[in-house]
């Protein structure tokens, strides 16, 4: 693939990065990328921006060093319900909406509590992305979230981060695996997703390439080449979720 996007990245503005917006939007032009996505963490993550940020999100040009920038939130699923820590009126200044879990803000229950967790962000009308579903931090029934993604046009991230030896995450490689095979058995695309944290991290893929492979994982269900389908995609671009 010839990547030309990465849309899950952060800056110190997350409070536990080490760049800033215009060091990463040059590391991603350097890297040859059209489009980079920033998505801060949101409250629920010690040390992140304040809500304040993402209202003036619109002060930020979305083009820089010939790079479209998306910015947007990493949204901290809390509950069983699927409840999300970032309230709705900020929606409508993020481009790009990402909900997830995370050890910090979510405490795991059963397979089915967790699973429900998930199918309350995927079945929000303004959520375009799930980050790491398969890192482990919940136990998950990963065929009805595959479903879901495919019914409600929410994209499962593949997470390059959640592989690296060093995050300790034992289960994501099957998890990841498991979720592959079933987005090529539905024709679920996919994102990968970097989740750099710092500006040498940006479009680095490279824990999930022996997983594609290992998958065979069909090329036109990577969205990561193709700017234009992804952006299609985008909640934000559809009427019936206008704030």
């Amino acid at each position: 693939m010839n990547i030309l996007l990465d849309v899950h990245t952060h800056t110190i503005a997350s409070g536990h990065a080490f760049s800033t917006l215009q060091e990463m939007v040059q590391a991603a032009a350097d890297k040859g990328l059209q489009i980079l996505g920033i998505t801060e963490h949101t409250g629920g993550i010690p040390g992140t921006c304040s809500d304040i940020y993402f209202r003036n999100l619109p002060v930020v040009p979305r083009r820089m060093y010939g790079v479209e920038l998306l910015l947007g939130a990493e949204i901290n699923i809390v509950d069983y319900a699927g409840r999300l820590d970032l309230e709705e009126k900020y929606f409508r200044f993020l481009d790009l909406r990402i909900a997830g879990l995370h050890s910090l803000c979510y405490r795991p229950g059963d397979i089915d509590q967790n699973t429900a967790a998930v199918l309350g962000a995927i079945c929000n009308p303004h959520i375009d992305i799930i980050s790491h579903p398969g890192d482990g931090t919940a136990e998950l029934y990963f065929e009805p979230l595959v479903l879901a993604a495919k019914e409600n046009g929410v994209l499962l991230e593949i997470n390059n981060s959640s592989l690296n030896p060093y995050r300790h995450k034992e289960k994501a490689m099957a998890n990841n695996l498991e979720i592959l095979r079933l987005c090529k058995r539905y024709g679920q695309p996919v994102i990968l997703g970097s989740d750099a944290h710092i500006s040498f991290s940006i479009a680095d893929y490279h824990w999930l390439y022996p997983l594609l492979a290992a998958t065979e994982f069909p090329e036109e269900l990577i969205l990561n080449d193709k700017p234009d389908a992804f952006k299609a995609r985008l909640k934000r671009n559809r009427e019936d979720t206008a704030l």
